[in-house]
C-alpha cells in the first residue's frame, strides 16, 4: 500500500477545502448587539405576560383614576367655571399613569440584580448593554399599551381633543420622550435600591410628584407655597405641551410652543443623566 505524499500530483490536484470568508469585528458586533437586545426585549415582554396581577394592575389603574377624578372631582371643577373636567385632566392622568407605568421598571432591575440572574447573563457572551436596553424598550411597550387604553377611556367619558394629525403626532413624540426618560430613571433607582420593595418605595416617591403639577387643578388655584413647585417641575411642562397640542391652549397661558421647549429639555437631561448613571452603576455592581 503506497501513501500519496504532499509533493504527489494527485494531492495538488485536489481541492483545498472551502471555509466561509471571516466577518469583520464590527460586522460580528453589531449582529450580536442587535440579537443580545432582541432576546432581552422579548424576554422582559415575556416577564410582564407571565406576572397577570402586575400586568392588569398596570393597565387598570389608569382606567380607575380617570374614573375617579371624572366621575368624583369634575362636578367640583365644573361648579367653579372650569368647564367639562374631562378636557382638563385627561393629559396629566396620561403623563400620570406613563410616569407610574415606568415605576415597575425599577421593581424588574431589582429583582434581577437581587436574583442572581444578572451572574448567569455575566457568564454567557452577550453585551452588558443588552440587559438595560431591554428593560427600557418592554417599558416602551408596556406604557405604550396603557397611555392607548386611558386615551380610550377619556375619550368615552366625554374627553375631545381639537388637535389636526400633526399635533397628534407631535403629541406621540412627547409621550415617548417621556416614557423613555422615566423608564431610563426608573432603572437607575432599581440599580440604587437594595431590594425590590426599596425600589418599590422609592419609586413611589418619585411619581407622588405628578400630583404636585398642574395635572388636575390649574397652579393658580394652589396655595402660595404650592404653586411654585408646581410651576417648577419637570412634569408640568410636560403636561401642558400635551394640553397645548390636544387642546389648543396651556392652563398655565405660556405658548405650546414654550412649554414644548422646556419639556424636551427636562426629559432629554433626564435621559441623559439617568442613563449614563444606570450604565456605570450597573458595571460596578455587575462587576461586584
Amino acid at each position: 500500500m503506497t501513501y500519496a505524499t504532499p509533493s504527489s500530483p494527485s494531492s495538488s490536484l485536489s481541492p483545498a477545502p472551502l471555509s466561509p470568508a471571516p466577518l469583520s469585528p464590527a460586522s460580528v458586533s453589531l449582529a450580536g448587539i442587535g440579537t443580545d437586545v432582541s432576546v432581552m426585549i422579548v424576554r422582559g415582554m415575556r416577564r410582564s405576560l407571565r406576572d397577570p396581577e402586575a400586568f392588569i394592575t398596570a393597565l387598570m389603574l389608569p382606567v380607575i383614576l380617570m374614573l375617579l377624578f371624572v366621575y368624583v372631582f369634575g362636578g367640583a371643577f365644573a361648579a367653579q367655571g372650569g368647564g367639562r373636567y374631562a378636557q382638563y385632566v385627561v393629559p396629566g392622568l396620561i403623563v400620570l399613569c406613563a410616569g407610574q407605568g415606568a415605576g415597575t421598571t425599577a421593581v424588574a432591575i431589582a429583582t434581577d440584580m437581587s436574583s442572581g440572574i444578572v451572574d448567569r447573563f455575566r457568564s454567557m457572551p452577550i453585551a452588558s448593554s443588552s440587559v438595560l436596553t431591554g428593560h427600557i424598550v418592554a417599558s416602551l411597550a408596556r406604557n405604550l399599551l396603557a397611555t392607548a387604553l386611558v386615551i380610550g377611556v377619556g375619550l368615552a367619558v366625554g374627553w375631545r381633543p381639537s388637535a389636526s394629525p400633526a399635533q397628534w403626532v407631535a403629541a406621540v413624540g412627547m409621550i415617548v420622550l417621556f416614557i423613555v426618560a422615566m423608564s431610563w430613571l426608573a432603572t437607575a433607582v432599581g440599580l440604587l435600591a437594595g431590594s425590590p420593595e426599596a425600589a418599590n418605595s422609592a419609586s413611589f416617591a418619585i411619581w407622588f410628584l405628578p400630583y404636585l403639577s398642574t395635572a388636575f387643578v390649574p397652579a393658580g388655584t394652589m396655595t402660595k407655597v404650592l404653586r411654585p413647585i408646581a410651576a417648577n417641575q419637570p412634569f408640568t411642562p410636560i403636561i401642558e405641551t400635551l394640553r397645548g397640542l390636544w387642546m389648543g391652549h396651556t392652563s398655565t397661558g405660556a405658548s405650546t410652543g414654550h412649554e414644548a421647549l422646556l419639556a424636551v429639555v427636562y426629559c432629554v437631561a433626564i435621559a441623559v443623566l439617568s442613563g449614563a448613571g444606570a450604565s456605570y452603576l450597573f458595571r460596578h455592581r455587575a462587576a461586584a
